[in-house]
C-alpha cells in the first residue's frame, strides 16, 4: 500500500534518539519508520517531502497558553517589545490617533522595567488619550495600566477600598496612581466591552495561524472562562470545532471561579460536556493559587524583602483557601477532572503538591495527570514530591534567564537563597519528574525553539549575560521532550508526540538540525513545514 506522504534524507527524531532517515505517512497516522526501506511505499500519487538534512520531529505542543486574548491583543494596541516608556507611550498615541473611531482603547502587553518600579502613572496615558477610558493588561496579565477617564468610569478614587484579591496602586497621597495588580484589574476591566463573537473566532483562528507557524500542533488553552474581564474563548472554540476550522489539537482548562466554592462542580461538568466536541476537549479545570512575583502576590513560605533587604510582613496572596483546597482537588479528580495549577510561589507549590497527595490518597492513582504550571519558586523539600504524586512540572522556560525584570523587580525582593531556587527544570528532571512546557502567550513569546534555547542555555536569545542558575540547564533532547513528548501526555494526546508507527502524523520540520549545531544558535532555527494529522498546515514562505 503506497503512503500518501513520505519523508525521506534527513534525520529523524524518534523516542530512542534521531535513529531514522525516512517516516511515511498513510492517512492520519505515521505507517512507517525507518531508512531507505521507507521510500518502497512511494507511489504515483505520494508527496515526497526531501528533508535535505533537515530534522524531522513530532509536533510542537504548548502545556498553557492564552490564544484568543493573544489573538485580539495582535489586533489591538500591541505593546511587546517595547522596552522604555517613551517607546511605550508613542505607541499607545499612534494607536490612539489611528483609531478614533474607538469608544476604549484596549490591548496590552506592556513591559514592567520601562517603568519604574513597574507601576506607570495614569498622567502617562492622559497625555495622549485625555478624553476616553484605556485599559491595557502588562506583559504578564497580572496588572493593568489605566487612564483618569478609566477610573472616573469606574468610580476609583481615593476612598475606594483595594479588593481582598487585588491591590491598588497609589500615589503619596493615597490618589489611585495608575495601575490595578491582580483582583483591583476587575474594578475597571468589567467596564470594558467584550469582543464580539467574531472578533473572538478571528482571534482564535489569527492565533492558530501563528502557533502553527512555529511548529505548535495542539495546545492547553490554560483559561476557558470568565476572569478579571477578559473574554471567554469557549464558543470561539465550538464554533471552529464545529465548522472544521480548528485545525490544532486542543485541550480547555475550565476557570475554577475563585469567588465560589465546591457548588461550581457541577457548573463544570456541564460545561465539560457542552462544550467538548470536535478537535476541542474541555475535561481540565484551572486553579489558579498565586500570583506574580514582580508584584509581590507569588505566595511564599517566608516573606518578601522590601528594597533595604529586610524581611517584609507580606508573604503573598493564596487566592484560592489552602483549608479548603484538598476537597475541591479530591472531588474534581473523582469526576475525572485534570487539575491544571497556576503556582509560581514555593507556598502555592506546596499547597497544589498537598492537594494532589489529598486526592491521591482519597481516589488512588488514577489518570487524571495533573500539573503545576510556572513553579518561579520550588522549595528543595518540594522538588522529589512531583515524581512520587505524578505530577507534570509545566514550565515556561523563557522566564528563566537574566533580564530586567528578573534583576530589578524579582530577585532583591527574593534574596539570594530564594533566588537560586527559581526555574528548578534540571532539579525536578533528575528527580525523576515528568516535564511538559509551554510559554503562557501572550504573556511570552510562543515560539518554542526561543524557549528550549533559554531551558537549554539559561541566557535570552541573542544575550551574551550571566548564565542563570547554570545547574539547572537540559539537554537540548531533554527540552524538546517537554515540547513534544511531556506535553501530549498532559493533554492527553498519548497518540501524539512521537514519531513512532501507528503515531497521529502530527509532525514539523525544522529549516535545520539543532543537534549539529552549538547550543547559543539554538534561538536561529525556525520552522519550515508544519502537518497536523498528515495534512499541512504550514509552509515557510
Amino acid at each position: 500500500m503506497h503512503a500518501d506522504l513520505l519523508f525521506t534524507g534527513g534525520p529523524v527524531l524518534t523516542p530512542e534518539g534521531r535513529t531514522a532517515t525516512a517516516v511515511a505517512v498513510t492517512g492520519d497516522r505515521i505507517t512507517a519508520v525507518g531508512h531507505a526501506e521507507v521510500r518502497e511505499l512511494a507511489g504515483p500519487r505520494t508527496e515526497v517531502v526531501d528533508l535535505a538534512g533537515r530534522l524531522l520531529l513530532p509536533g510542537f505542543q504548548d502545556a498553557h497558553v492564552h490564544p484568543v486574548p493573544a489573538g485580539l491583543e495582535l489586533s489591538r494596541c500591541d505593546l511587546t517589545g517595547r522596552t522604555t516608556a517613551e517607546a511605550t507611550v508613542a505607541a499607545v498615541r499612534a494607536y490612539a490617533d489611528a483609531h478614533p473611531e474607538r469608544e476604549w482603547i484596549l490591548g496590552g502587553g506592556w513591559s514592567m522595567e520601562a517603568f519604574a518600579g513597574g507601576t506607570p502613572t495614569k498622567e502617562l496615558l492622559d497625555a495622549v488619550v485625555p478624553d476616553r477610558p484605556v485599559y491595557l493588561p502588562n506583559r504578564d496579565h497580572h496588572g493593568a495600566w489605566v487612564n483618569s477617564r478609566a477610573l472616573e468610569l469606574a468610580g476609583v478614587g481615593r476612598d475606594t477600598p483595594d479588593p481582598a484579591d487585588g491591590r491598588i496602586e497609589r500615589d503619596a497621597s493615597g490618589e489611585p496612581s495608575g495601575t490595578l495588580q491582580e483582583g483591583a484589574m476587575q474594578l475597571v476591566g468589567r467596564l470594558v466591552p467584550p469582543a464580539r463573537p467574531a472578533d473572538r473566532l478571528a482571534a482564535l483562528l489569527r492565533a492558530q495561524r501563528h502557533l502553527h507557524a512555529l511548529g505548535i500542533t495542539a495546545w492547553q488553552d490554560a483559561l476557558v472562562g470568565d476572569f478579571l474581564g477578559m473574554d471567554d474563548p469557549a464558543e470561539a472554540y465550538r464554533t471552529a470545532a464545529e465548522d472544521g476550522s480548528l485545525t490544532a489539537r486542543v485541550v480547555g482548562a475550565l476557570w475554577w471561579d475563585r469567588e465560589r466554592g465546591a457548588e461550581q462542580i457541577p457548573d463544570l461538568v456541564a460545561k465539560r460536556a457542552a462544550w467538548s466536541r470536535g478537535r476541542f476537549r474541555a475535561g481540565t479545570v484551572k486553579l489558579m493559587l498565586d500570583g506574580v512575583a514582580e508584584n509581590h502576590t507569588a505566595a511564599l513560605l517566608e516573606p518578601y524583602l522590601d528594597r533595604c533587604g529586610c524581611a517584609t510582613a507580606n508573604r503573598g496572596t493564596s487566592f484560592l483557601d489552602p483549608a479548603r483546597l484538598p476537597a475541591y482537588v479530591t472531588e474534581l479528580d473523582a469526576l475525572g477532572f485534570q487539575c491544571h495549577f497556576h503556582a509560581l510561589g514555593d507556598r502555592a507549590v506546596r499547597d497544589a503538591l498537598d492537594a494532589i497527595e489529598a486526592a491521591r490518597e482519597a481516589n488512588g492513582a488514577g489518570d487524571t495527570r495533573p500539573h503545576l504550571a510556572h513553579l518561579q519558586v520550588v522549595h528543595p523539600d518540594d522538588v522529589p514530591r512531583f515524581a512520587r504524586l505524578g505530577a507534570t512540572a509545566n514550565i515556561q522556560p523563557l522566564w528563566a534567564a537574566h533580564e530586567p525584570q528578573m534583576d530589578e523587580l524579582t530577585i532583591p525582593f527574593l534574596g539570594p537563597e530564594r533566588a537560586a531556587r527559581q526555574y528548578p527544570f534540571g532539579s525536578l528532571l533528575r528527580s525523576g519528574a515528568r516535564l511538559a512546557a509551554g510559554s503562557d502567550w501572550p504573556v511570552s513569546s510562543p515560539d518554542p525553539l526561543q524557549g528550549i534555547h533559554v531551558a537549554v542555555n539559561r541566557v535570552e536569545p541573542g544575550g551574551t549575560g550571566p548564565v542563570f542558575l547554570p545547574g539547572e540547564r537540559l539537554r537540548l533532547a531533554d527540552a524538546l521532550t517537554a515540547y513534544t513528548a511531556g506535553s501530549a501526555y498532559v493533554n492527553h494526546l498519548d497518540d501524539t508526540g512521537r514519531v513512532a508507527v501507528g503515531a497521529l502524523a502530527d509532525l514539523v520540520v525544522l529549516d535545520r538540525d539543532p543537534f549539529t549545531g552549538p547550543p547559543e544558535a539554538i534561538a536561529d532555527t525556525r520552522v519550515a513545514l508544519t502537518y497536523v494529522g498528515g495534512e499541512r498546515v504550514y509552509t515557510t514562505g
